[in-house]
């Protein structure tokens, strides 16, 4: 069975030409190079997803503002509102070593480095200079991780655990 990755949400219309915005779920914009082929899930249930071709795509805010072949007025676009657009597995890109798709990330144990259990990567953001995890810990706020050499140590996809040193403040 094909497996499908997130690249971003539609979140809403954007003027009347056919824009949709879109919160990218990738790390990776030339997802939405005009011309490449997405695919869009009304649902996690859907099971007939729609193939969009990329007609635009200019960044907006902190949106990615997109628009889709044979689509040119707001009519066209208003049912795509809280969908999802994905690619299939075969359109995931090989990655360098220390570089991971947000799906291999997300789910994952996160340890410091004396084995104590932190929690688990709930959510990826992208704030700035570096991804930021966001770790559910049991019976504390979220802690947040800075994707950075001197806090995390080790990724091991496979056995989904992350391996952090605990600099002064991260954790409180």
């Amino acid at each position: 069975m094909e497996c499908y990755y997130n690249v971003g949400k539609i979140v809403n219309t954007h003027g009347v030409k056919g824009e949709v915005r879109v919160i990218p779920i990738t790390d990776f914009e030339e997802r939405f190079t005009p011309g490449n082929q997405l695919l869009f899930f009304k649902d996690d249930h859907d099971e007939n997803p729609e193939t969009l071709t990329v007609k635009s795509h200019r960044k907006h805010k902190q949106f990615e503002l997109l628009t889709f072949e044979s689509m040119d007025n707001i009519n066209d676009v208003e049912r795509f509102k809280g969908g999802v657009l994905k690619i299939s597995e075969s359109d995931l890109h090989d990655l360098d070593e220390d570089e991971f798709y947000y799906h291999e990330i997300i789910g994952c144990d996160v340890y410091n480095t004396e084995g104590e259990l932190v929690g688990k990567v709930k959510e990826i953001l992208q704030p700035g200079a570096n991804d930021v995890w966001v770790v559910q810990r049991k019976g504390k706020k979220d802690a947040l991780i800075p994707y950075i050499e001197p806090v995390v140590k080790s990724v091991d996809v496979q056995n989904k655990r992350i391996t952090i040193e605990e600099m002064e403040g991260l954790l409180d």
